[in-house]
């Protein structure tokens, strides 16, 4: 008769420990995870078809829940999304990396999510932006420039001494950006 050993989880600092080292152990994997992912797109953005994408994000809510944001030069399409999850999948499955039962998503960063890199500034050059600046002042205005340290938009700016708010260019640093998001008139 084979004898099985039971764990017991009683409340106390032997559970916490446990509860701790599990969760390092997700983290370390999921970091894992998300390199592997990385370069996995990074091969698949060197194809013709795809290196006008780029990846925004990449996020692991759950150890079998992945989401992934992209983006193009182009715009990206539900084609191209549903092909990277189809060459993502194939790899996952293969690797075993979200177990057997996990949630895939790879989609568009979407127009109500901030900016996070450069390439989507200038992607957005003409577009309504509103800025949100790490002092707390927020400027909306349409976005006229990007570059490696800042962005440009025109937005009414009132100088002292005038009456009346005017058209100007306004450059902010990225580092005063705390979030910037377009904005869609309707």
């Amino acid at each position: 008769m084979r004898q099985q050993k039971r764990i017991s989880l009683r409340e106390g600092a032997g559970n916490r420990s446990l509860f701790l080292l599990s969760e390092v152990f997700n983290r370390m994997v999921g970091k894992e995870i998300v390199r592997e992912i990385e370069q996995l797109l990074a091969a698949k953005f060197h194809e013709s078809e795809f290196e006008d994408c780029f990846l925004i994000e990449i996020k692991l809510p759950k150890p079998n829940k992945l989401e992934v944001f992209l983006d193009a030069d182009s715009g990206i399409t539900f084609e191209k999304c549903q092909r990277i999850s189809r060459y993502l999948e194939s790899y996952i499955d293969t690797n075993n990396w979200l177990g057997e039962n996990y949630t895939l998503e790879v989609s568009s960063a979407g127009i109500d999510r901030p900016l996070k890199l450069l390439r989507q500034y200038k992607k957005n050059i003409g577009r309504k932006i509103e800025v949100s600046q790490k002092e707390g002042a927020t400027i909306e205005g349409k976005l006229l420039d990007a570059d490696d340290t800042k962005i440009t938009i025109e937005a009414k700016v009132k100088l002292d001494g005038e009456k009346k708010a005017t058209l100007r260019p306004v450059e902010i640093a990225f580092d005063n950006i705390k979030k910037a998001v377009i904005r869609v008139s309707w």
